[in-house]
């Protein structure tokens, strides 16, 4: 082992089984997005620094970025987020396009963090947006869609929640505690977003530290303590009817501790837990007011969230929902009995493909036994022994590798067979 060269840190390998589940998230994911309409689409693997460094915040910009030199001198990342790439590419045609804009994608990303469980370097991500919509049943669209996918993969509202909260209202909150400058605000933002990583003395010794008074952290605490406080917004509350109306209410609940980190948020803000909290957040998204003019165009209100595909599987582990995935495409093996059948080996399988059945040969002759095991291994539900005598008298020997019965069947009959086994 140790002449083997190791994978970077913080990549990832999907063997058979790692890309199973990530197929069938994709399908997920690309199911319930098309069910509300929305189109797939990608933008770069590669960005300029640039792009980020107009909206996404400096944390990401400077410490989270993979960022090195291209040929020319030109500072280049691998995408960390897809967000203000859709911005852009959504200004370049902003004129030509049909508002609103229902986008989803699902592809690779990279960010240089620390990984430990539940984060990676490297990572596969949904991104689904609403553009051209500025208004509480848009944002309330797009937390039905997480809603929905939970449902999908067989979390129930008992074990996830999408917890939600609003920029706007907490910009009210803040301005009522004396925090009225840009900065200000910025600052207590991110002392509320770290609330959950600190322990509640050091995060009570960091607000403090972070130059705000006893009474402003008394008034906070005050605040994120107050789980009826989106009452007071009608934006909230058309917010929680339209939820309701869509069947998904009980999905969600309101946590004004829910402020998302970066810049670009300016109103409903969401993120996705189990509902014991023990791991990060599933997914996350909000509102967004004026993305697309950061990026030289004209300024259009948006939603979306993202979901990584690292803490899905960590969740649906915890609940016992990992699915079982078939381990191989075939579902038939075609044995070769000895050189001199292996053509007539290859001429069944060929019969079998051209009736849309997943067929595998065996590559060369050998014992049966052998043969069978290696079905076994590999997940194979049926196996067609074809040697001489069989091919004489027309005949195959089709095996159920699950009940051990054998059957002969006609040759002319054999499609028709071997699809009325695979029949669920």
């Amino acid at each position: 082992m140790k002449n083997i060269i190791q994978a970077v840190k913080g990549t990832r390998e999907f063997y058979p089984a790692e890309m199973a589940l990530r197929n069938w998230m994709y399908a997920k994911i690309k199911a319930v997005s098309q069910s509300f309409g929305y189109q797939e689409y990608d933008g770069p693997f590669l960005e300029s620094i640039e792009l980020y460094a107009a909206k996404s915040g400096e944390e990401l910009v400077k410490e989270q970025s993979f960022v090195f030199p291209d040929r020319g001198g030109n500072l280049i990342t691998l995408r960390p987020e897809l967000t203000p790439s859709l911005a852009r590419m959504v200004a370049q045609k902003q004129n030509q396009l049909v508002y609103p804009l229902r986008w989803w994608s699902f592809g690779p990303f990279w960010r240089y963090e620390k990984p430990q469980k539940g984060r990676t370097r490297e990572f596969f991500q949904w991104n689904i947006d609403l553009i051209g919509v500025d208004c509480p049943e848009g944002d309330a669209e797009l937390v039905a869609i997480a809603a929905d996918f939970f449902k999908a993969v067989d979390l129930s509202s008992s074990e996830v929640k999408i917890l939600v909260n609003d920029r706007r209202l907490m910009d009210k909150q803040l301005i009522k505690l004396g925090v009225t400058s840009v900065d200000q605000k910025k600052a207590m933002l991110g002392i509320i977003d770290r609330r959950d990583k600190l322990n509640e003395k050091d995060w009570e010794v960091y607000v403090l530290e972070s130059g705000f008074s006893q009474a402003q952290l008394d008034g906070l605490k005050a605040v994120l303590n107050d789980k009826e406080l989106y009452k007071t917004s009608p934006e909230m509350m058309r917010f929680f009817n339209a939820l309701e109306s869509m069947g998904v209410a009980d999905y969600v609940d309101y946590d004004p501790r829910i402020v998302r980190g970066l810049d670009y948020y300016t109103g409903i803000v969401f993120e996705a837990r189990d509902v014991g909290e023990s791991s990060r957040a599933i997914l996350g998204g909000g509102h967004y007011g004026n993305l697309v003019e950061d990026v030289g165009g004209t300024s259009l209100a948006g939603v979306g969230f993202a979901m990584g595909d690292v803490v899905l599987p960590l969740i649906l582990e915890q609940f016992g929902k990992l699915p079982e995935l078939p381990l191989n495409p075939a579902e038939v093996l075609v044995t070769v009995f000895d050189a001199d059948c292996q053509v007539y080996s290859l001429s069944i399988a060929t019969a079998l493909r051209a009736a849309n059945i997943n067929v595998l040969v065996y590559p060369e002759a050998a014992k049966i036994g052998k043969q069978f095991k290696f079905a076994d291994r590999v997940g194979v539900c049926y196996v067609i022994v074809a040697g001489p005598d069989e091919r004489d008298q027309k005949i195959l020997q089709v095996k159920d590798m699950r009940s051990g019965e054998q059957t002969s069947v006609k040759i002319g009959d054999l499609v028709d067979v071997i699809k009325k086994l695979m029949l669920p």
